[in-house]
């Protein structure tokens, strides 16, 4: 039977609560989504982000980290990336003009969209190296990664979720066309301010 250090699985899962709630691009996303598109279409989105940060813990876990550690100028061209790609999303979801958006007007986020979007979230690269690098549960690379990843993922899901849930409950107070523009507006302003914290940070 595998013996875990419990006090670092707590500390893990507390940094993860913290990480996963708290505003950011991931979240901003869902939020709209649940206004857009509702709760029920959103989950392929929230699971794709667990699931993508669970497979970007285990690759930092087993050294990709380092990679980029030792070769800054890739994740400069990461970062790079990821805000271009970011600001292409916020323009997305400012445009939106109506609740109905899988006829005409979009799609949500679908689960396989969702996972690789972790690889260009800043935030996302944070979280994963900083628990990488902060909590040790096996001695092992591989199993350690894999630990930290299903510690996350159990916090994560339910983290997000209620973004998706709040997104949901505003729905009826958004059916003015007028008042849904403006909150969309103010999402995608919202999701390029996300990014900011996260960036210039490096993986140090």
């Amino acid at each position: 039977m595998l013996a875990l250090p419990y006090g670092v699985v707590s500390a893990a899962m507390t940094f993860a609560l913290v990480m996963s709630i708290t505003p950011g691009p991931n979240n901003a996303m869902l939020l709209a989504s649940g206004v857009n598109f509702g709760f029920r279409r959103t989950l392929p989105h929230m699971a794709g982000i667990t699931f993508g940060c669970m497979v970007m813990m285990i690759a930092i876990g087993l050294g990709l980290g380092q990679l980029f550690a030792r070769v800054p100028a890739l994740y400069t061209a990461l970062e790079a990336v990821s805000v271009a790609y970011l600001l292409y999303l916020a323009w997305k979801i400012a445009a939106s003009r109506s609740l109905s958006l899988g006829t005409a007007d979009g799609r949500p986020m679908t689960f396989v969209q969702a996972a690789a979007f972790q690889w260009v979230n800043p935030k996302a690269w944070m979280m994963a190296v900083t628990g990488v690098t902060a909590f040790h549960l096996h001695a092992n690379l591989l199993v350690n990664a894999v630990l930290l990843a299903v510690a996350f993922a159990i916090v994560n899901l339910p983290s997000i979720s209620v973004w998706a849930a709040c997104g949901l409950g505003v729905r009826r107070l958004l059916s003015k066309p007028i008042v849904l523009r403006g909150f969309n507006w103010t999402m995608a302003v919202l999701l390029v301010a996300s990014i900011v914290p996260a960036l210039g940070h490096g993986l140090s």
